[in-house]
């Protein structure tokens, strides 16, 4: 019996893709509380310079009649189809530095050819380390800080990061097993659920989106802008505050929720990575010093291959 083709196809020459960068993952269709994965990986794609390695065959993996795709329709005619797309991007941050997204709809069918086609895909182009974002709801207020519970085989992370970590069954996604496959082969992985509260779940909350970007960071050491992000979340959170205000129903449930996030963290503080061992903030010159150095180290680390 002969082997199924690839369910990827190429669009870059492979021999452009650098070797050695770090994978960023997230993929829509499950449990995107607070539209996280969907604003973080629009935002980058939207944000930032980036071209498209390789697409996954929909036809193989998606079920149309579950998610269907979206066609115009212009008063008598069609004028044109949107295919789903799941994809590896090649990406730059802010200061240049090159990474590689996968994003797009999470497959129906097919999950282990998916992992292999993924694991593959990290073999081949030396992928250093790999993190992927979700989010789901949980009864926490919008008045705190995003929590994350993190999974994976980065012990420095979930040390410094994770403020829930249960022992209990979970519907899985595809990254999911994806993530099983790599702790299998001792790939560098990392996963970040998004504790969203679960009265905006359905809503679209920046601060989601920002959050996701900030873990993505801490991660990878990537830099991305999020000025837009910050405005935006200032704003909703501004008409959330006011609907809390006057609804006094509401306001009863955030107070009850902030009261039991309060009393948890007491027991579960985690040391903020911008502050020193004494808890302190840097001032702004040190932050500047940092990055200085930060910025010469990566001018006189940067190889010939490397993405510009």
């Amino acid at each position: 019996m002969s082997e199924r083709p690839s369910l990827l196809t190429y669009v870059l020459e492979p021999a452009q893709v650098p070797r050695g960068l770090p994978l960023v993952a997230g993929l829509t269709g499950f449990a995107d509380s607070g539209s996280a994965v969907t604003a973080f990986t629009d935002y980058i794609v939207d944000t930032m310079d980036s071209e498209v390695i390789a697409v996954f065959d929909a036809d193989e993996l998606l079920d149309y009649r579950a998610r269907r795709p979206i066609i115009y329709f212009d008063q008598d005619h069609l004028t044109g189809f949107e295919p789903p797309m799941l994809a590896f991007h090649l990406v730059r941050d802010e200061i240049n530095k090159p990474f590689i997204l996968l994003t797009g709809y999470e497959p129906d069918f097919r999950w282990e050819a998916f992992s292999t086609e993924v694991l593959n895909f990290i073999e081949r182009f030396d992928v250093s380390s790999t993190t992927w974002v979700h989010s789901i709801p949980m009864p926490v207020p919008h008045t705190r800080p995003i929590g994350t519970t993190v999974s994976g085989n980065r012990a420095d992370l979930i040390e410094q990061y994770s403020v829930w970590r249960p022992h209990t069954q979970v519907p899985a996604n595809a990254m999911h097993l994806v993530e099983y496959r790599l702790q299998e082969i001792d790939h560098e992985v990392v996963g970040f659920v998004l504790l969203v509260p679960h009265y905006l779940a359905d809503s679209e909350f920046p601060a989601a989106a920002l959050t996701a970007l900030e873990s993505i960071s801490s991660s990878t050491g990537l830099i991305f802008p999020t000025d837009r992000l910050r405005e935006e979340g200032r704003e909703f959170i501004s008409k959330i505050d006011e609907q809390v205000q006057t609804n006094e129903e509401l306001s009863k449930l955030v107070t009850t929720l902030e009261q039991r996030y309060d009393s948890y963290m007491k027991d579960n503080a985690l040391r903020s990575p911008l502050t020193d061992l004494e808890g302190e903030l840097p001032t702004a010159d040190e932050i500047a010093a940092e990055l200085e150095e930060f910025l010469a180290y990566r001018r006189g680390t940067e190889e010939p291959g490397d993405m510009r």
